[in-house]
């Protein structure tokens, strides 16, 4: 594994399940659970990460690695259950809820696949569970578009065999990763360093440090920013899980009339939905800020379809306190633009890299105090996937819907995983049972900031002309 993907492995915890998902909603008729088997058998292939394991290191000498599992069974990862007919929203909501919530066995391969029979119109669900160990938003979604097909009619390749290569013993995975920890940092640095040489590595550690320190100022801003601490604090082992949908088009007009990115909008809204949620605590206070971590992908071009993690991020102050709709994205857009001016000036791919240089035990323990101590640097999760602007099909059937599922931890008690597909936009928010009763409010928040934006949209004197 990569430092970051052992990362995410070390940090799982009976209160932390640390895996990644979605519910896809398809029109009917459901297929049968033997043709999805079937489907699924035809197409590991391509993905032979999901026959593996993993497999920990002694003494945690070596960061996990991935082993075929010789006692792989499909049927134990692909499972069926139905809601009571014609099951709505709500109840395909709270049945995805308790699944995603639960822990993936750890000592099997890190998914699951739930087929959901029995919703309204005839129409069936996919509810998937992937480790984030395993694969990042951006692999994840280069994953659906392998694993689903683009027209209806689309052949599918029958099962093959299957025959597990042996796991190495217990000596030679010791052996090796006592080889890797000693040559592996030589690698990197020569990696790093390119034709310049140790000279080389040299001149753009500074250049990185001095672009780093260019981010002191925004960072002393945020320190003596007051941030709704109260959304942060322990987990406990039950998730809510809410969603919320929006119309790609309605986001781009707003774009167009009010500037920034997509993205931004998407922001601004999301902190309208917070905004609710505090005033409905009797929370909000002038000032006040809710940071989000929001990862960004630095995965590039000829590494799409790699199931690993290439992901940084970057923390935004969403204004909470600001009445004006306008004002709120006009202040997350300057926020965005000088996190994307630092993210060019610093390679963070070399800054990830530089995890390859920590001793696999430290990384471990590092993690794992990391997790139980807990943190009130951010309140919030909020992850952003491009997903595919083409129809999917699975089985001749097509998906209609698909929300995002992010996991919490370490002190952090809600995500928000957007997705897009073909015109829509879907937020699929997920929190501490305990700490987020109010949910929903979240959820209306989201819809209702993105409206108020829309007539402020149209209210512009561009919108008017047109």
């Amino acid at each position: 594994m990569s430092p970051t993907d052992a990362g995410f492995y070390y940090a799982e915890s009976e209160d932390t399940p640390l895996h990644v998902g979605s519910v896809a909603v398809f029109d009917g008729p459901a297929p049968s659970y033997g043709d999805v088997v079937r489907l699924l058998m035809g197409k590991l292939p391509l993905v032979p990460r999901y026959r593996q394991r993993v497999r920990r290191v002694p003494l945690d000498l070596g960061r996990p690695l991935w082993v075929d599992d010789p006692h792989f069974q499909v049927l134990y990862h692909v499972r069926h259950t139905a809601l009571p007919s014609p099951g709505g929203e709500e109840q395909l909501r709270n049945l995805a809820g308790r699944v995603l919530g639960q822990r993936l066995d750890l000592a099997k391969p890190l998914w699951e696949l739930w087929l959901v029979e029995g919703l309204a119109e005839g129409r069936w669900a996919l509810i998937s569970k992937v480790h984030h160990c395993m694969v990042d938003g951006v692999a994840g979604t280069d994953l659906m578009q392998l694993l689903f097909d683009l027209t209806p009619d689309a052949a599918h390749p029958e099962p093959q065999d299957w025959t597990p290569q042996r796991s190495p013993s217990s000596l030679g995975v010791v052996a090796g990763a006592v080889q890797d920890a000693l040559t592996h940092p030589l690698r990197e640095l020569t990696r790093l360093s390119g034709s310049g040489g140790v000279r080389g590595a040299g001149r753009g550690a500074v250049a990185a440090g001095r672009s780093l320190a260019a981010t002191v100022p925004a960072v002393g801003r945020q320190l003596v920013t007051p941030t709704a601490r109260s959304l942060n604090g322990p987990i406990g082992p039950h998730r809510r899980w809410a969603w919320a949908d929006a119309d790609f088009e309605d986001l781009r007009q707003v774009r167009t009339a009010l500037g920034g990115t997509v993205n931004d909008v998407v922001l601004a809204a999301i902190t309208r939905g917070f905004r609710d949620l505090l005033e409905g605590r009797g929370s909000l206070r002038d000032g006040l800020v809710v940071r989000s971590m929001v990862p960004v992908s630095v995965r590039q071009a000829d590494q799409r379809g790699q199931l690993d993690n290439q992901v940084s991020a970057v923390f935004v102050d969403l204004p909470v306190a600001e009445r004006d709709p306008v004002a709120r994205l006009a202040s997350v857009r300057r926020q965005m633009d000088e996190h994307k001016q630092r993210m060019q000036a610093v390679d963070a791919r070399s800054i990830i890299a530089m995890g390859d240089f920590v001793a696999p035990t430290l990384l471990s323990l590092g993690v794992r105090a990391a997790m139980a101590a807990g943190q009130m640097w951010y309140q919030a999760i909020t992850t952003n996937v491009p997903g595919p602007r083409v129809p999917l099909y699975v089985l001749g059937r097509r998906m209609c819907s698909a929300h995002a599922y992010v996991p919490i931890a370490g002190g952090t008690r809600v995500s928000i995983g957007i997705f897009s597909y073909l015109s829509s936009m879907t937020f699929g928010i997920n929190a501490d049972f305990d700490a987020f009763p109010d949910v929903d409010v979240l959820s209306r928040g989201i819809c209702a900031g993105l409206a108020e934006l829309l007539e402020a949209a149209q209210a512009t004197p561009a919108a008017a002309a047109t």
